[in-house]
């Protein structure tokens, strides 16, 4: 499958980030973030059918080809949101939209959130808030992620004999999708190592979280967005078994038949999706 993308590497003051561009120079600035433990070919369906954009789909921190992030460092929510400020500035963007599937429509939310005059539009796939939690489990969340920082010094990354191999563990991973969106995102993936291939991502990404917003908190951002927002819901994904947070979000909400990756899984589904965010950014 080939799209028409260009690669380029963000050097930011603090990590080094890899990133396709896709539209033209003039079109609305758009910084696109994948999912957990994905790329930016997360996007390589998508983004092409989407009309004079100017996406910048990055690999974040710890995925596909960019930096992970240094020894003693973290990959919370807000580090990330953090990254896609620094990127926003080295671009020279002052106010841009995101575009956000899944752990990258949550950091989009939070972005968004924290500093509303900068982002003009955010189009959000299957994705809004972090999981949460109740503040009286803060102390046992802590230990836990403690003890499995400790423990990751003894496991080592699945070495897969052939690239088929891992795309096919990749179809079965926490999330299942398509052959064709393993594909897409093994190709940026993977790199070969003694034995076969591995997967590029930092394996500090599987660790447990040390702590996990109240419900009240992660609202808090929703509550404070003032640009238009456009959210899909797809129908076979995560956030259609959630109707009570999504009756309570004051944005466009649409819901698309389809999987979690429903943008990548197959040309049906990122048609959907792109006649929905084309639709969203036509208005003026």
């Amino acid at each position: 499958m080939s799209r028409a993308v260009e690669e380029v590497r963000l050097r930011l003051p603090h990590i080094e980030l890899a990133a396709h561009l896709f539209g033209p120079e003039d079109g609305q600035p758009v910084i696109a973030l994948h999912g957990w433990l994905d790329n930016a070919n997360s996007f390589s369906r998508l983004a092409p059918k989407l009309k004079g954009l100017r996406i910048v789909a990055l690999d974040m921190a710890g995925h596909g080809h960019s930096d992970h992030r240094p020894i003693g460092a973290g990959y919370s929510q807000w580090d990330y949101v953090h990254d896609v400020l620094r990127v926003a500035e080295q671009l020279g963007w002052q106010r841009f939209s995101l575009l956000g599937h899944s752990m990258g429509a949550i950091v989009s939310v939070m972005l968004a959130g924290a500093l509303p005059e900068r982002v003009t539009r955010l189009a959000l796939i299957d994705g809004v808030i972090p999981p949460t939690g109740e503040g009286s489990g803060a102390a046992e969340r802590l230990g836990m992620a403690l003890q499995a920082q400790l423990n990751l010094l003894d496991k080592r990354k699945p070495i897969y004999s052939d690239m088929d191999s891992a795309v096919e563990a990749r179809m079965k991973g926490v999330v299942a999708v398509s052959r064709e969106a393993a594909e897409l995102l093994a190709q940026r993936g993977l790199m070969p190592v003694p034995g076969g291939y591995t997967w590029r991502t930092d394996s500090r990404l599987t660790l447990h979280s040390p702590q996990r917003l109240t419900q009240e908190q992660a609202m808090s951002f929703v509550k404070r967005i003032s640009c238009p927002t456009q959210l899909v819901v797809a129908q076979g994904g995560m956030l259609a078994h959630h109707p009570e947070l999504l009756a309570q979000l004051p944005f466009t909400v649409t819901p698309l038949p389809g999987g979690h990756h429903l943008h990548l899984n197959d040309e049906k589904g990122a048609n959907a999706v792109a006649d929905c965010f084309n639709r969203f950014y036509a208005v003026p």
